[in-house]
């Protein structure tokens, strides 16, 4: 089985430059504020997959919250608008101080940076094989650069109505002047003619296995 050890200071420590060993108080001071651990890699992914979740729906709560304010207060043009320039500060507020990134990935994108990577589109295609076929999608992890952290992704689907007024189908439930303002702020879009519960896209997370050791 894979561990991966964390190991506190050796007796054998010496004082810089002079060859001294350093007092054996000194030591188990220090020694004391090291935690030796012993954790196996399932450890490791079950800790990804449930930090993942808290991260994705702390996310997804953020963007819905700021999303229902700025239409209850400017509507859905102004709405449009507050997205444009907010969504993506939004998540690097929940994603820099945990340490990890965050993002959206779809196919069917509305900003341009939020297209998939390649590693992220084969994880997507995945998703959207099982939305095809009636398969149920669960979030996942996996090992990425070289070990050293996991890619957490799990599926957004349309939550609700009030999503259709910029994501569902032209005419029918986005008005005009709201279909004007999409092709205004994102000449290149793809994010329409969806319903409720169609699948979005997913969440991206990457997450440095040192940050989730720190939590077992």
């Amino acid at each position: 089985m894979k561990y991966f050890l964390l190991f506190g200071l050796s007796m054998g420590l010496v004082a810089c430059g002079s060859g001294e060993k350093i007092d054996r108080s000194v030591f188990e001071e220090v020694n004391q504020s090291m935690e030796v651990k012993k954790v196996n890699e399932a450890e490791i992914l079950n800790k990804g997959i449930e930090w993942g979740n808290e991260l994705s729906q702390k996310a997804q709560e953020q963007l819905i919250g700021q999303l229902t304010k700025a239409i209850s207060e400017k509507g859905t043009l102004g709405a449009l608008e507050y997205c444009n320039i907010q969504a993506l500060p939004i998540l690097e507020e929940v994603s820099s101080p945990k340490n990890v990134t965050i993002r959206r990935a779809s196919n069917d994108y509305r900003n341009p940076k939020d297209k998939p990577t390649e590693e992220e589109q084969m994880i997507l295609e995945a998703y959207e094989y099982n939305e095809e076929n009636n398969i149920e999608s669960k979030a996942n992890v996996q090992e990425i650069n070289n070990g050293e952290a996991l890619l957490y992704t799990s599926p957004i689907k349309i939550p609700g109505k009030l999503c259709l007024q910029c994501h569902g189908n032209i005419e029918e439930d986005i008005d005009s002047a709201t279909w004007d303002k999409i092709q205004s702020l994102y000449p290149d879009d793809q994010a329409t003619g969806h319903e409720i519960g169609d699948l979005r896209g997913m969440w991206s997370i990457i997450i440095p296995k040192k940050e989730l050791i720190k939590k077992l």
